[in-house]
């Protein structure tokens, strides 16, 4: 499921990101890349030491752990620390796939899905979409800043050169509580379903029955 989370950043929190990152040092790429993600990985990333993270992940990663529509649809066990990356005239993100496995000994979790959340706006910069290979074709992603896409990490995808301009994004990981992707959306569309009829008709036999089955089924499917 590809799903996009418009405006999770505030005007205000996404002005404070740009700030913050517009003073930082960021670093090659290809340090935190695998043996193969080396070959195709040109970006700048902050790095791990930057004086800015905790700042950063304080306006970007509590507001996108506490967005409800990125909690019904991710079902979030564990989330990684983000990447912030910045892509320059002329660099690129080649065909890869996301680790499985991520994290240091000791904190190690599996990669069920994915998440870019945009911080330029697209009139900053030329190319640089993000491109997801699906069932039904490739899905071109360039979205305004602030907003965020949610994809599975098993998918292909790429990110285009950059053709003018500058590209930033924050890019995390996700271990969701329920592993199989088909699972997860199926929770996802039955809760919408259950959300509306839980606002609109919260005393009806029936939207009992529709709240019984999906706790049930995320209690049935669920993976801790």
């Amino acid at each position: 499921m590809l799903l996009e989370i418009p405006h999770l950043l505030s005007k205000k929190k996404l002005t404070e990101v740009q700030q913050l990152l517009r003073d930082a040092r960021f670093v090659d790429g290809k340090l935190s890349a695998g043996m193969y993600a080396q070959r195709v990985k040109h970006n700048e990333e902050l790095p791990a030491d930057a004086a800015q993270l905790q700042h950063l992940n304080n306006l970007v990663m509590n507001t996108l752990v506490q967005h409800p529509e990125f909690q019904s649809a991710v079902l979030p066990h564990r989330v990684a620390s983000p990447f912030y990356a910045r892509y320059g005239k002329g660099q690129s993100y080649g065909d890869h796939i996301d680790d499985p496995v991520m994290g240091p000994m000791g904190q190690r979790y599996r990669s069920d899905v994915s998440c870019t959340i945009f911080l330029s706006d697209p009139s900053d910069y030329g190319g640089g979409e993000l491109v997801i290979r699906t069932p039904f074709g490739d899905q071109s992603v360039k979205l305004a800043a602030g907003h965020a896409i949610i994809y599975p990490s098993s998918s292909l995808h790429h990110v285009n050169a950059v053709t003018d301009g500058e590209r930033l994004v924050a890019v995390t990981w996700i271990q969701s509580l329920v592993r199989d992707a088909a699972r997860r959306e199926l929770l996802y569309e039955l809760n919408l379903a259950r959300e509306k009829l839980m606002r609109d008709n919260p005393d009806a036999p029936e939207t009992k029955q529709v709240d019984h089955t999906y706790v049930n089924l995320v209690r049935m499917w669920s993976e801790v």
